[in-house]
């Protein structure tokens, strides 16, 4: 019997034209054919999608139109004085822009902790009915419209934080932003110093977006995955323990999702600002004294009144407004790309 060689043992094969011819091979062709559901899915997705950036695209350029005349004149002053006279050409936002940014802040110190406390509880405690329960409370508060806010906050809520106000401003009056004081410096003690302040202000616009937050947290929690959860009790983890090595990790997305759209709707709220705050046009760092702003409430405050430049210089505020909104939720859309809900837990 001849023997094979290395060489003829591993050497190239001609294939077996005979049994299947190289210019006569099967060839299968598949053809994807969606659905009527998905089509009709697809371009109604679509199309909201393309109103939604066409209607975005339309504001800021009615925006943009409507401002023009008074940044012709203002230019770049405009962010930066703290005057409101448009009939005298003196006018910008800088005194209202940072009352804005203020009462947000102060709304997102509020809402943050009570959302994260209550998107927890409502998907790692509560069970069953309850659980149900605390939703459908939640969902109700924020249907509660704005103005009921407003008058909350100011015939009750704003008779009750004064006393708070005080003793914050006596304790810790050390801190520049917690000092009431005089215009000689002299710190002040008198009830009438605290109330419709930008403190007062925060507090209800935090507790308004509270169920937002509290709802894009607890949606989140939820998707937390179960072999996970189970996998840190079984290794002798506590509940708490569960929460910061699944839950939290997993839906820090939500977290940052819901707190940056919280923010986003703090720095446009108008009625309930408007009822609480004594309008000033001044930079006020005192949180907690009278006084304070913001752009929506000084539109709503000047509209009726305004005439065809004013009118323009309130579209040139709302515009700035409008920007600022979008660099929170293009920032919040950033930030949730790089921290995707689960990246990190483990």
């Amino acid at each position: 019997m001849p023997r094979t060689t290395i060489d003829e043992l591993f050497a190239p094969t001609a294939p077996d034209t005979e049994a299947f011819p190289l210019d006569e091979e099967p060839r299968r062709v598949l053809v994807s054919r969606p659905s009527v559901s998905d089509t009709v899915f697809r371009s109604v997705a679509f199309t909201a999608g393309v109103v939604t950036v066409s209607i975005m695209l339309a504001v800021g350029v009615f925006l943009s139109i409507r401002a023009s005349d008074a940044l012709g004149v203002a230019g770049f002053s405009f962010l930066t004085e703290q005057e409101w006279s448009p009939e005298s050409e003196s006018f910008g936002i800088a005194a209202v822009l940072f009352g804005t940014i203020t009462i947000a802040l102060i709304a997102m110190c509020v809402a943050v902790p009570l959302a994260l406390g209550t998107a927890l509880l409502i998907s790692e405690v509560a069970q069953g009915r309850l659980r149900s329960t605390l939703v459908t409370l939640v969902d109700l508060m924020a249907a509660v419209p704005s103005v009921v806010f407003g008058l909350w906050g100011v015939f009750f809520l704003q008779a009750n934080v004064i006393p708070v106000a005080s003793w914050i401003s006596t304790y810790f009056g050390w801190i520049p932003f917690f000092a009431v004081t005089d215009a000689s410096g002299a710190a002040l003690s008198d009830a009438s110093a605290f109330t419709s302040s930008a403190f007062i202000a925060g507090i209800v616009v935090g507790l308004m977006v509270v169920p937002t937050t509290t709802s894009v947290m607890r949606e989140a929690f939820s998707q937390a995955p179960i072999g996970e959860r189970e996998a840190a009790f079984a290794l002798g983890s506590t509940r708490w323990g569960m929460i910061q090595a699944v839950v939290l990790p997993f839906g820090r997305g939500g977290i940052i999702g819901g707190t940056m759209l919280g923010l986003g709707r703090a720095l446009g709220e108008t009625i309930a600002v408007y009822m609480i705050i004594s309008p000033i046009f001044t930079l006020n760092w005192e949180v907690l004294k009278t006084g304070s702003n913001s752009v929506s409430a000084l539109i709503a405050l000047r509209y009726g009144e305004s005439s065809e430049f004013g009118l323009s210089a309130l579209m040139a505020a709302g515009l700035v407004l409008f920007l600022l909104t979008l660099v929170v939720n293009f920032t919040a859309s950033s930030i949730v790309a790089r921290s995707r809900s689960g990246a990190e837990s483990s």
